[in-house]
């Protein structure tokens, strides 16, 4: 009798740290909760950061393909042109 008494006090106390450690200790349910709520906040940040990335890259590009513009109107224009380059001016002839 007393010995099927110690037995399910034994089981008891074991429910019982089995049941703290879920609730209160290292690893337990609030501590997964919180680490899913910051893995969450991280996702979001870094899809701020992709979405940031992207619109420097396109600004990047637009200001490649902007100085290439700017080159290619101050070689028409102005009639620039770079270091090492040959330039050749064809003129109309003068019977036209």
């Amino acid at each position: 009798m007393w010995r099927d008494k110690w037995i399910l006090l034994v089981l008891a106390g074991l429910l019982g740290l089995l049941q703290y450690r879920l609730w209160f200790g290292k690893n337990s349910i609030p501590d997964y909760l919180s680490k899913e709520q910051e893995v969450e906040k991280q996702s979001q940040q870094n899809a701020n950061l992709v979405q940031r990335n992207a619109l420097l890259k396109a600004d990047i590009s637009d200001l490649t393909i902007g100085m290439e513009a700017i080159e290619e109107r101050a070689r028409n224009e102005l009639g620039l042109i770079k270091r090492g380059e040959t330039f050749y001016r064809i003129l109309p002839s003068e019977e036209e």
